[in-house]
Formats: structure tokens, C-alpha cells, sequence
């Protein structure tokens, strides 16, 4: 079978992360087209150049435009910043490209609806890097869920907390702290962290009718990495909101780059009639089960660690009890895709996924500077 050049557009963190699981995934699930690394695309031509050699690019590009026009490019990988995804993936979609673009989406709904309009025309194949999907304790709640196991469902509450911005010397823009600049990030953690939280969401527990939101710029003017100018800042710090399911079941999503204490604490929690689940990233291999049908004397939550042959993905690794990391949920992500292709279906989330969790956030958004109840738009 023919291979699939892969074309890499940012080599930052999630440049990293994505090369990773190029490297690794046809080691662990065995591929019938190979992966070949390309080229990497990226502003500086010298950190483009290193990051090559790092990770094993054929070749290197300064201008995503001459990559999407290479020939020998058959897949662009879009892990550059959030306010140039739209313009890429529709470039992409138009050369007819595959098209793999990190989250969210796009800076808001308008833009990720012209994306799938793109990608749709074109017909290529197409995902969002929603990668907490792929953690196997995570994969396992799908199918409990899936199966019923937990009843009718009541209740879905949710956070990601962090603490990396609480001081005001933190500047925003540059390449380091780009998620602090509206121009280029679209949104705070509503668009950050909660786009995480309300994607995994969507995909356990269904649609969100309408939501309830507040949010808070606690640091009111930072010095902008670029200029050098003290400068308003317009992305939010802290997002909470309560949500209605279409299901009828109700939630409550937090987020915040001001827990002191926590660099990553994404957690869920889902009740239902017949049983609860909960998840911790600090413990992603673990999966927290209560199951009412138990007799009364054995009753209570226990805890299940997801590494044996029969939970997701994990046959593919190690033995049963030696267990896996966050690296490898983009590893799973791309063994999905590849596999998607192969099938000759779409491996979710798609485009369209990634349009419906930036309806809720453009919701979200929209209910805190109106301070009333918004109705999510439909796709």
C-alpha cells in the first residue's frame, strides 16, 4: 500500500506530541500503509530545522502554503495556534489533503462551520486532536456507558484546573504564552481547558441544549510578549457553567488557570440510576466504578486499573498491570484514524464533532457577557 506522507504544521508542544505518535504507532498497531515523516512546517526555519532532526523529518518549511502545494504531502497536520486552523484546513481541503487539526477547531463556530463546509466539499478525510477520548479508562466509560450500565443519567460534572498564569508577569502572545492573547487564541480556558471537558462530554453523555455561564479576567492588563506594550487582556482566566443535557440530565463545568496547586486536574463524575463513574488525569489509569446492583453488603465504588488484554487499546501494549500515559492517547488517535481509513469510515471526533463542543464554548461565551440562560445553536 502506498504510504502516507505526513505534513507537519508547528513544532511546539503538541508538534511533539503528534510526532510522537507518528513514530510510535506502527510499532504497537501494525499498519498496512506506513507512516513517513515528511516535512515540518513552522515560522523559524531554524527551530524547524532542529525539530526535523529531532524527530526524524525528511525536510522542512517556512510557509504552509508551499507545503499544502507539495505533491509528495498527502496528510497536513495543523498543530500550529488557534487562530490560523480555519484558514490551513480550508487550504488543505481544497488541495485535497487529509487533514488532522489540533483543538479547538477553530476561534469560534462560524469559522469551524466553514471548515466542515470545506472538508466536506473536498470529501478528505479529516479529525480534531481531542486526544482524552483515546486514554483507555476514559474508552472504557464509553462502553459502560454504551451499555447501559448506568442507568438513566442524572448528573455530569466535570473540571480541568490549573495554575500557570496567576501572575501578572506572565506576558501574553509570543510563542510561549499565545493561549493568554485573544487575537490568536479566540478564548481563555472556555476555548482551552472546558473545550477538552465539553468534548468528552458530548461523546459519554449526548447534546447540551442550553447553558448558564460566568466567567473572570482576574489579571486585567499584561505586557504583550511581542510589543512590549502593557495591554488589555481579553481572554477569560476562570469559566464555569451549568449545563442542560438533551438527555434531561444536568452538569456543572470549571475551569481556571488560578487553582494554586494544580497543573492539570481534569476530572469528570457521571450518576445514573443504576451506577456512577468518576476519572482522574492524575490517576488516567484508573477508572472509578459504583455499581448499585451489588448486594448491599459488598456495595461501594471500586477501583478499576485499566490495564489487562480485555479494556481498550491495552493489548497492544504491555502485560496485564504495567500501565500506559498520556502519550499514548495520540498514539491511540492516530491508530483510530488509520484505521478509520482502512474501514472506509470516519474516525470520530471529526470536523463536525469539533464544530458541535465550539457551539457550546461560542454558547458559553455568550451566556457570561449576557448573564442569561443561551440555547446551544444546532449544527
Amino acid at each position: 500500500m502506498k504510504p502516507i506522507n505526513i505534513g507537519l504544521i508547528g513544532y511546539g508542544f503538541m508538534g511533539r506530541a503528534h510526532a510522537n505518535a507518528y513514530r510510535k504507532v506502527g510499532h504497537f498497531f501494525p499498519q498496512d500503509r506506513p507512516l513517513v515523516l515528511k516535512a515540518v512546517c513552522g515560522r523559524d526555519g531554524a527551530l524547524a530545522r532542529a525539530f526535523a532532526e529531532t524527530w526524524g523529518f525528511e525536510s522542512t518549511e517556512t510557509d504552509w502554503r508551499k507545503l499544502i502545494a507539495r505533491a509528495d504531502i498527502d496528510l497536513i497536520d495543523i498543530a500550529a495556534p488557534n487562530n490560523v486552523h480555519a484558514e490551513i484546513a480550508i487550504a488543505a481541503a481544497q488541495a485535497g489533503k487529509m487533514i488532522l487539526c489540533e483543538k479547538p477547531l477553530a476561534m469560534n463556530a462560524a469559522s469551524a462551520a466553514a471548515m466542515v463546509r470545506a472538508v466536506t466539499r473536498a470529501r478528505v478525510p479529516n479529525m480534531v486532536w481531542y486526544n482524552y477520548r483515546r486514554v483507555p479508562a476514559v474508552t472504557l466509560a464509553k462502553q459502560l456507558i454504551d451499555e447501559g450500565r448506568l442507568g438513566k443519567i442524572f448528573h455530569y460534572r466535570a473540571k480541568f484546573l490549573q495554575d500557570w498564569t496567576i501572575s501578572a508577569e506572565v506576558p501574553q502572545g509570543g510563542a510561549g504564552t499565545w493561549r493568554l492573547d485573544a487575537a490568536v487564541a479566540g478564548s481563555g480556558v472556555t476555548g482551552d481547558l472546558l473545550a477538552h471537558c465539553i468534548d468528552t462530554a458530548l461523546w459519554l453523555n449526548g447534546g447540551i441544549a442550553e447553558v448558564s455561564a460566568m466567567t473572570e479576567t482576574f489579571v486585567k492588563r499584561r505586557q504583550h510578549a511581542g510589543t512590549g506594550k502593557l495591554q488589555a487582556v481579553a481572554i477569560d482566566d476562570a469559566s464555569a457553567f451549568l449545563a442542560r443535557f438533551r438527555n434531561g440530565s444536568l452538569a456543572t463545568f470549571e475551569a481556571t488557570r488560578y487553582a494554586r496547586g494544580h497543573k492539570a486536574l481534569y476530572t469528570f463524575e457521571i450518576n445514573g440510576a443504576d451506577g456512577s463513574l468518576a476519572w482522574d488525569l492524575h490517576d488516567l489509569h484508573r477508572l472509578q466504578w459504583f455499581d448499585h446492583r451489588d448486594t448491599g453488603a459488598v456495595r461501594g465504588w471500586r477501583s478499576i486499573h485499566v490495564t489487562d488484554r480485555d479494556h481498550p487499546y491495552m493489548k497492544q501494549w504491555w502485560v496485564p498491570g504495567l500501565q500506559i500515559g498520556y502519550e499514548h492517547s495520540f498514539v491511540h488517535q492516530i491508530a483510530d484514524f488509520l484505521q478509520g481509513l482502512r474501514d472506509g469510515r470516519a474516525a470520530a471526533p471529526t470536523f463536525r464533532d469539533g464544530l458541535a463542543t465550539d457551539l457550546v464554548t461560542d454558547a458559553v461565551l455568550r451566556s457570561a457577557r449576557t448573564r442569561r440562560w443561551q440555547k446551544v445553536r444546532a449544527r
